[in-house]
């Protein structure tokens, strides 16, 4: 079983996310039209399938080759990395996904665990691409488990606001965010892919789960 209240860090989870996510997403991707990867994502503003991957994959190389310049990973950076990618074809940038999907994990177990969140947020952008292309499983599947883990410590780590989350396809509930902040804990009852994607600032389908004692916005891990 799962433990999601655990603080003690599992180097080898990001790399197990990475890999459960590479053999799901990168045959998938392997079967689509030069269309599909054209199509815009309404998680990513302003950014195609294309876009998502190209950043996905460059994020993934710089973890690997451990190119972290000043500004790395800053929307500026972000998009640089895509621009560079511009002249590859489609299944260049699949191809270089699938290399850091592969070895990322490895260097991530290796490092203090500030780098776990690339490996969630990869995951997320997986999503992200899933539901551009109308597929079911955005921000669920076989991940999901090891991503609530990440997420639920990330969370604590990073100081975000106590919440208590009862999910309706989980058994237990989650604790996420710093419990000892001394703030009455928030309350989630939904699904698990709808909390993923209120921490990840995903769009969301009103009515579709219940959230008392916090804003949507003040979930956002990705935000400062």
């Amino acid at each position: 079983m799962t433990d999601w209240t655990s603080d003690e860090r599992d180097p080898e989870l990001p790399g197990r996310l990475l890999t459960i996510e590479r053999d799901a997403l990168i045959p998938l991707l392997r079967t689509r039209t030069d269309d599909d990867f054209a199509l815009p994502t309404e998680a990513c503003p302003g950014w195609t399938v294309r876009d998502v991957l190209a950043h996905a994959s460059a994020a993934l190389s710089r973890v690997v080759e451990g190119r972290f310049e000043k500004g790395v990973f800053s929307p500026e950076s972000n998009d640089r990395d895509i621009a560079e990618r511009a002249g590859w074809t489609n299944a260049r940038v699949v191809d270089e996904l699938e290399r850091g999907m592969t070895e990322a994990g490895p260097v991530i177990a290796r490092t203090d665990g500030r780098l776990d969140g690339i490996a969630l947020g990869e995951w997320v952008h997986a999503g992200d691409v899933r539901e551009a292309l109308g597929k079911p499983g955005a921000y669920a599947g076989d991940g999901l488990p090891h991503a609530l883990t990440l997420l639920a410590r990330i969370s604590r780590e990073r100081g975000r606001l106590p919440l208590h989350a009862d999910l309706d396809d989980r058994d237990e509930p989650l604790a996420l965010g710093d419990h000892l902040a001394g703030r009455t804990p928030a309350r989630y009852i939904g699904d698990a892919a709808t909390l993923v994607r209120l921490y990840a600032g995903r769009p969301v389908r009103s009515g579709s789960y219940e959230l008392a004692g916090a804003r949507e916005g003040e979930l956002n891990l990705f935000v400062d």
